[in-house]
Parts: C-alpha cells; structure tokens; sequence
C-alpha cells in the first residue's frame, strides 16, 4: 500500500513524534510512506521552534495572518499534487491543521481517499485561546474540511464528539488514540540506577513530567506546592523544554526549592524512557478535555504510578483506582493529596504502575497497532470509492519531501 502522508507542522515537539513513530510503524508493517509536509519540518532538528511564525502571530494583525494561512494552501497543494503525481499513492492521510484545504482539494479533483486525524477542534481552540480573525470563515472550513475526509480519526471519543457535531456521519468516525513504541520505553532496558546517582537523586521520592513545558500544564502549581513544609522530601523532575521553563525556574528560585526542581532540558527521544524511569510518581497535572496525550503513554510502558485529572479522555485510558490516581480538576488542591497519598505508598505506587503498563497490550496502544487500523480504514475507503484494494505490500521505503 503506497501512502501520502500529509501535514502542515512546523514545531519539532509531541506532533513529530506522533508523526515519525506513525510512519515509522507504517512502513515497519510493509507500506510506502511518502511524506510531505513544509520542508523547514523536514530539515529540523528535535524541538525546532520556527521563530518566523511566533513573530509573524504577533505582529500581524489576526485577520491578516488567517489570510496567509490560507494563502499557503496553493504552494502546498502544488507541492502535493507533484507528490501525488510521482508517487501515486493509494490514499491520502492527513494530519488536520486548521485553514490546511490542500488536501481535500486533492482528494475532490483526483478522486484518491484521504484519512483525516484529528488531534484538536481548532477553531474553538484557537478562538479560546489564540483569537480568530475571521471566526465564521473558520468554522465554516473546519466543518467543511472534516465532512469531506472518506474517515475522520480523532484521538479520543470525546473528540469524536466535536467532530459528530460538525455533521460527520458516524459510521465516517474512528478514535484512534495516541500510542506508544514499546522499543523505545522497555521497563527492562532503562535502569535508572546510573542516571539516579549522576544526578544526585539516589534515595529521592521523585515526581516527575515530560513533554514541551507550556503554561497550561499547571507545573507552577506543583512547584508551590513543593514549598510547604510537609512536601520537603519530594523533588520534582521536569523533563523538556518549551515557554513556561524560565517562569518554573524563577519560581523556584524565589520559593527557595531550586535544589529540588531539577530541569533536564530537551533530551534525545530516546533518553526520555531513562528519565521516565526514575519517576516515583508520574504527573499529567492538567490538559484540555478532548486531547490525548502522549506522556500518560510513555508512563504507562514504564509502569509508572500516575496522577492526571478525572475527566472523560483520561478515563478513556485510564481506570482511577486502578491504573492511575485520578483527582478532581475543579479543586486543585485534590493533586496534592493524591500525590501526598502515593509518595507515602509504595506498594500502591507498585499496584498502580503493572496495571496500567499491562494496559498498553492489552488495549492496543501501540504504533503498530494504529498502523494496522489505518492500513485496514484505507482499504474499506478504497472499496467505497470503487478503487481496486491494495495489495503487494512492500517494504520499500520514501524519504520526506
């Protein structure tokens, strides 16, 4: 099965790791995979951050900067339809971005099925918490965008809410959630003995993040917390980077507790299991209530205790009292008492942690597994477009373009 990979991405953080450990999956099970996507992507390093587009967002007027957005799509939709030519692909997956119509655009003149994932409802996100411009206009493509996909995989079921609201019918929706490469998070290949002593944490009762440190994770919260007196035994252990980290540190600092607050800074992808493995306690401590993110994934191969709120897309994947310690996201001051509770229970820490990694088997949240459902969605795609399935799968593999 020939497969065009369609994205617009510009940061090198969480969405890539989604869309290489994807592809990389896809060609594992014997797919060609042809990606194009903007070719900064392509020739950046782990946490690029394109500087060009933060500068452009705040000095262009909103309306004028959505305008440009849509602009992009005719290099893009060139740059597609060569790809298209070239390669022939059976079908076209696409990562969603909003105002992104390149690849409906193909898909309506030639015919060939596209897969659209979902990762967020844009326009409401975007008009909650970065403006829109031209309001309508984005709704109006969003819905537009989405209803035109042959099947629409948002990341969760509450997702897929969203989506089913926009006119979509259902039987056109999948959640597919995030997932997890077990080679790269093996409890058995990261001791974190080595890692413990290097850092000075031997004998520590560690919390621990991962992920790009933005404001609304709600790390600043921990931090205070960490200055009480009861919760001097605990030390903190964030791992990443991103635009809330030199905040944390002056937080730190000004609460006295910088000795610890450790920042590990961006670290190679697969250093982050090492990290992951010294965690006593794992901490998703806030996120928006339709996303799905990758880090619970990454604790859960690692058998980590974790802590994240109690709401629907965390409970999609986690079971409170079983798998994860949940807490109520309307009073914060319940995440403190959970992980007061699990830096005091080790044997709970232990229960909690083989629950949640037997989960990832058992629940099929794996790359592969995503890759074989999409491969399979692919094929009833081509079946209701009249387009012969594909077959001769082959191990060859295309490079980014």
């Amino acid at each position: 099965m020939r497969i065009l990979y369609h994205h617009r991405i510009g940061s090198k953080d969480g969405q890539a790791v989604h869309l290489e450990e994807l592809v990389d999956a896809l060609r594992q099970r014997g797919a060609e995979v042809l990606v194009a996507g903007p070719e900064s992507f392509a020739r950046a390093s782990f946490g690029h951050d394109p500087k060009l587009i933060s500068t452009l967002k705040v000095l262009v007027p909103q309306p004028l900067y959505e305008i440009l957005e849509l602009v992009y799509n005719v290099p893009a939709y060139l740059r597609l339809r060569r790809a298209w030519k070239n390669f022939r692909p059976h079908i076209i997956y696409e990562r969603y971005n909003l105002y992104l119509l390149a690849g409906i655009w193909l898909r309506r003149r030639h015919g060939v099925p596209l897969l659209l994932e979902v990762n967020a409802p844009l326009a409401a996100e975007r008009a909650i918490h970065g403006g829109l411009g031209l309001r309508k206009l984005a709704w109006a493509l969003e819905r537009w965008v989405w209803r035109n996909a042959d099947f629409v995989l948002p990341v969760t079921h509450v997702l897929a809410e969203h989506v089913r609201a926009a006119g979509v019918a259902p039987e056109k929706i999948v959640v597919v959630s995030n997932a997890i490469n077990p080679l790269r998070f093996s409890i058995s290949s990261n001791g974190s003995d080595l890692l413990k002593q290097k850092l000075g944490l031997t004998g520590k009762t560690i919390l621990g993040f991962t992920g790009f440190v933005r404001d609304w994770h709600g790390l600043d919260r921990v931090v205070d917390w960490l200055a009480r007196p009861e919760l001097r035994s605990l030390h903190l252990v964030i791992v990443g980077e991103g635009p809330a980290v030199s905040e944390l540190k002056a937080q730190a600092a000004r609460l006295n507790i910088s000795d610890r607050v450790l920042f590990a800074g961006l670290v190679d992808r697969d250093a982050v299991g090492q990290f992951v493995s010294m965690f006593d306690v794992a901490l998703q401590p806030k996120c928006v209530d339709y996303c799905s993110p990758l880090k619970l994934f990454e604790y859960m191969a690692l058998g980590k205790a974790i802590v994240a709120p109690d709401q629907a897309n965390i409970r999609e994947v986690l079971e409170a009292g079983t798998s994860a310690l949940l807490f109520d996201p309307n009073l914060p001051e319940t995440l403190i008492t959970v992980v007061s509770r699990l830096a005091e229970d080790s044997a709970l820490r232990q229960s909690l942690g083989s629950a949640a990694h037997k989960a990832i088997a058992r629940k099929g949240y794996t790359w592969t597994h995503n890759a074989q459902t999409i491969e399979g969605l692919a094929q009833r795609a081509l079946l209701l477009s009249g387009r012969k399935p594909a077959s001769g799968l082959s191990p060859h593999i295309h490079e980014t373009v």
